[in-house]
């Protein structure tokens, strides 16, 4: 048996998200090889519901799940750690807490970060939506302002705190506006009496000429006449510019003032040391061939948002990153891995394009499906919605949780997750 252990390939995955893990998930029946997972957390984060968690609606719990108990018993190592360098030449990478790790085979799974375009007061003073940490800020800041407002006695100052600006009119952005919007109509009111006198104003602004851009007409459409009903004040056209002193800057001319700004506005490829900047393509993202091997390496392979391939012929300034190319990546990868044992020849990635889809509100969504030859919405959209993202939940335990909170919320038009908790308050803080 110990014999058989040290013949396995050392396999190892940095990143657990969307691509990694269904990378694994394939791969790890496999006897040939040994598979170690490198994450910078320890739990898996189903990041499409990230929004829900900033605005009270899903608890952190619902849609994330520990890796060491996802993977118990089921021959995966997992290690917490960031990825700092690739030393290829040695197969070796080196982590932040200065360890090293050997491989024979490099995945790379890291995904994206938050794109500010270099604008720093940006990405200092707005809120970003990457991350279980990013998600748990926003909600704590959004009650808080509102606490502010309620005590307000300056006119203006009460405006701008009860002013919220979204930049980027993609799924994202989309999403957490209807979501905010729902929040003013039903739970503003009952939890802030002392504002009911003073509207709470929701902008969402992006440079292209239609919401959710690259879906269909249809679903433009009906994404513009679902924010505009519930309300929010749209510009499309518009790119925010700066955000300083209180002050949105919009590209068109216009001022918005407001404390809050929501960025959704694009993602940009995590980088490492290691990694030659010549095979970075658009968005810094790593360039692979047709079965996501790195350019100009044998044995280092990048999925899902982290990677770019430019030989599908369907996509060829690159697939979207998306979770589904990620899922389909991850799964075409590992089975390539086993062809690869053997003895057989690998297959190219082709992307099956399954559709998009969002949900403004609590009560509308919108779909299109198998290359925008299907789009629906309303009851049926949102039916979609809520089935397709509950079953990509990992665990019987995230089902469960998340089922129930949106149960609740569906019938009460209310949730009971508005509570800041703060780290900064420990007892033996410095």
């Amino acid at each position: 048996m110990e014999n058989q252990e040290i013949l396995k390939k050392r396999v190892v995955v940095v990143g657990g998200g969307f691509a990694g893990l269904n990378f694994i998930q394939h791969l790890r029946h496999h006897d040939s090889y040994k598979i170690t997972l490198v994450d910078k957390n320890n739990y898996n984060l189903f990041t499409p519901l990230l929004y829900q968690v900033a605005t009270s609606f899903l608890e952190p719990s619902s849609i994330s799940y520990p890796f060491r108990k996802l993977f118990k018993d089921k021959g995966v190592t997992f290690r917490m750690a960031a990825l700092e360098r690739v030393d290829a030449l040695q197969n070796k990478i080196i982590l932040d807490d200065r360890t090293e790790l050997s491989y024979d085979i490099l995945v790379l799974a890291a995904g994206s970060r938050t794109n500010f375009f270099g604008n720093d007061a940006i990405r200092v003073n707005a809120f970003s939506l990457k991350g279980i940490d990013d998600a748990l800020f926003m909600r704590n800041e959004l009650i808080k302002v509102l606490e502010k407002a309620a005590i307000e006695k300056d006119a203006e100052n009460r405006r701008k705190l009860l002013t919220l600006v979204i930049a980027g009119g993609g799924a994202t952005g989309v999403e957490v506006a209807g979501m905010l919007a729902e929040m003013r109509r039903f739970i503003y009111v009952r939890d802030y009496p002392e504002l009911k006198a003073y509207p709470c104003e929701i902008y969402i602004v992006d440079g292209s000429s239609n919401l959710l851009a690259p879906m269909s007409v249809r679903t433009h459409a009906a994404a513009y006449k679902a924010l505009d009903e519930l309300g929010v004040h749209i510009r499309l056209n518009n790119r925010v510019l700066k955000f300083e002193n209180d002050q949105v800057y919009l590209s068109g001319g216009e001022i918005i003032s407001a404390k809050t700004l929501i960025w959704s506005a694009g993602v940009i490829a995590n980088r490492f040391e290691g990694i030659p900047e010549e095979i970075l393509g658009g968005g810094g993202r790593m360039l692979t061939d047709s079965c996501n091997r790195l350019r100009n390496f044998t044995n280092i392979y990048a999925i899902g948002d982290i990677a770019i391939q430019l030989d599908d012929p369907s996509y060829p300034a690159g697939h979207p990153q998306l979770a589904q190319p990620a899922i389909q990546q991850g799964k075409n990868l590992a089975r390539n891995l086993i062809r690869l044992a053997e003895s057989k020849t690998m297959k190219p990635f082709i992307y099956a394009d399954r559709g998009e889809m969002a949900v403004i509100g609590k009560s509308k969504a919108v779909a299109d499906l198998f290359k925008h030859k299907l789009h629906f919405g309303g009851l049926a959209g949102l039916i979609s919605w809520l089935f397709i993202h509950l079953m990509s939940l990992v665990s019987a335990n995230n089902k469960i949780k998340t089922l129930y909170n949106w149960v609740v919320a569906y019938l009460t038009h209310d949730q009971s997750l508005r509570m800041i908790f703060r780290s900064e308050n420990r007892e033996n803080r410095l």
